[in-house]
C-alpha cells in the first residue's frame, strides 16, 4: 500500500488553482502598483492629477509600511495558497487587517474620497471584498485539510 494505514491523500481542488492563480495575477497588480508609487515612476503616475499625486506621496511612513504589508502580504499568500501551506491563512489576515489600517486612514482620517472620489472608493471597497473573500477561502481550505 502507497499510503500510511488510515491516511487518505487529499486532492487538491481545481477552484483553489483558479483562485490562487488569479489572486497571485490581483496581488502582482497591487504589488506593481505600491512599486510605481513609492519610485514615483513618472509614466504610470502621469495617470493621476496633482492633487492625488500630493496625497500618495503624502502618507505618513507608517500608513506605507501596512500598505507595504498589505501589497507583500496579500501576494506571499497567494503564493503559500498555490504552495497549498496552511501558513496562507495567517498571511492573508495580516494583509488584510493592514489593508483595513490604510483604507481607515485614506478615508477615513484624510481627505481621500475628496481628492479620489467615488471611484476610488469603489474600488477600495472592491480590494477589501476580495481580500476578505482571500483569507476566508484560505482558512475554509485549511479547515478541509486542503492546505497543510
Amino acid at each position: 500500500m502507497s499510503e500510511d494505514q488510515g491516511t487518505a491523500a487529499v486532492r487538491t481542488p481545481k477552484h483553489l488553482w483558479v483562485v490562487g492563480i488569479l489572486a497571485f495575477l490581483w496581488d502582482a497588480m497591487g504589488a506593481f502598483d505600491y512599486l510605481m508609487t513609492q519610485t514615483q515612476n513618472e509614466g504610470y503616475m502621469a495617470q493621476f492629477t496633482p492633487e492625488q499625486l500630493e496625497f500618495f506621496y503624502g502618507f505618513p511612513a507608517w500608513v506605507v509600511a501596512f500598505w507595504a504589508i498589505a501589497v507583500w502580504g496579500g501576494l506571499l499568500g497567494s503564493v503559500l495558497l498555490l504552495m497549498r501551506k496552511k501558513l496562507a491563512v495567517g498571511v492573508f489576515l495580516v494583509s488584510f487587517v493592514s489593508m483595513i489600517i490604510t483604507t481607515i486612514h485614506n478615508w477615513g482620517m484624510s481627505n481621500g474620497l475628496e481628492v479620489m472620489g467615488t471611484t476610488g472608493l469603489v474600488f477600495s471597497v472592491v480590494i477589501f471584498v476580495f481580500a476578505l473573500f482571500l483569507y476566508l477561502y484560505a482558512r475554509a481550505m485549511r479547515d478541509r485539510g486542503i492546505l497543510t
